[in-house]
């Protein structure tokens, strides 16, 4: 296998250990929510001296959470930071250059049982599926590294997470760093009832949650050199099903279907058209 020398961190907030809720966590006018942010940015500079102690050349850092979840101040110096998205979501964030991406603070998908804050994109959706595959955030950002040739090779988070990217990406090394409480899906919750549903969670302490993270990416790396894991395999045609909870507008649930023949980059690129789900 090829050295891994250039790395892409997709970063997110609800999958860090101390995170404790959306409320008061996940949102600007959240009482604690610039601690969150230093939680997370503190587990992106563990992982990244993983990477960089196992050889890695270059990394950047994305900020991927909806109202910013990276402090730049105490991120690594040596790691470039993008925050914004492109002009469309999967326009996708990076290109063939690189040779791995990894995942820092990444929540389970929508519907997760066991999970901590699951959610796929907002608490609007009750699942969205490619191929009859259920994916979420994750899911949808590992497809299209895998069209263009970059191997998902790390992930940390909350354990239902971890267990979602090894059934998708096998062979991907993965860190839990807690464990959500709530039995079952949530399917028949509202928007409203959903985002309240799956608060409850045991965490580790930060810091060992950041020493796990370390040796995690650092053990990513050196098996991505050895081993032959990392892309997901597609087959063309592509189908996106996406079914969304009724909320207050919506009374009902609603369901939205599109296809591409060819790429799953370009499926993602889509507009969703919801109709009444039957």
């Amino acid at each position: 296998m090829n050295k891994i020398k250039k790395v892409y961190i997709m970063t997110d907030l609800e999958g860090v250990a101390g995170v404790l809720d959306f409320e008061n966590w996940c949102s600007p006018s959240s009482r604690y929510y610039e601690l969150a942010k230093e939680f997370l940015t503190m587990e992106v500079n563990s992982c990244i001296e993983g990477l960089f102690e196992a050889g890695v050349e270059e990394i950047t850092v994305l900020d991927g959470h909806g109202p910013g979840g990276i402090n730049v101040k105490l991120l690594d110096p040596r790691v470039k930071l993008q925050r914004g998205w492109p002009r469309k979501f999967a326009d996708f964030f990076i290109d063939s250059s690189y040779d791995a991406v990894v995942w820092v603070g990444q929540h389970a998908k929508a519907g997760s049982e066991y999970a901590h804050l699951p959610h796929t994109q907002s608490f609007k959706y009750i699942d969205l599926s490619v191929n009859g595959v259920s994916i979420g955030e994750f899911g949808q950002a590992a497809m299209c590294a895998s069209e263009l040739g970059i191997r998902a090779i790390f992930g940390s988070g909350d354990n239902a997470f971890t267990i979602e990217a090894k059934n998708l990406v096998p062979g991907i090394e993965t860190v839990a760093v807690k464990w959500g409480l709530t039995s079952g899906k949530g399917d028949e919750c509202t928007y409203e009832e959903y985002a309240k549903r799956n608060i409850g969670a045991i965490h580790l302490h930060p810091e060992k949650a950041r020493e796990l993270i370390k040796s995690g990416a650092f053990r990513a790396v050196k098996r991505a050199e050895k081993e032959d894991f990392g892309i997901i395999p597609l087959k063309p045609p592509f189908e996106r099903i996406a079914i969304f909870r009724p909320d207050a507008q919506n009374p009902t649930k609603t369901i939205s279907i599109e296809t591409h023949p060819e790429s799953v980059i370009e499926l993602f690129n889509l507009p969703f058209n919801p109709r009444p789900f039957e």
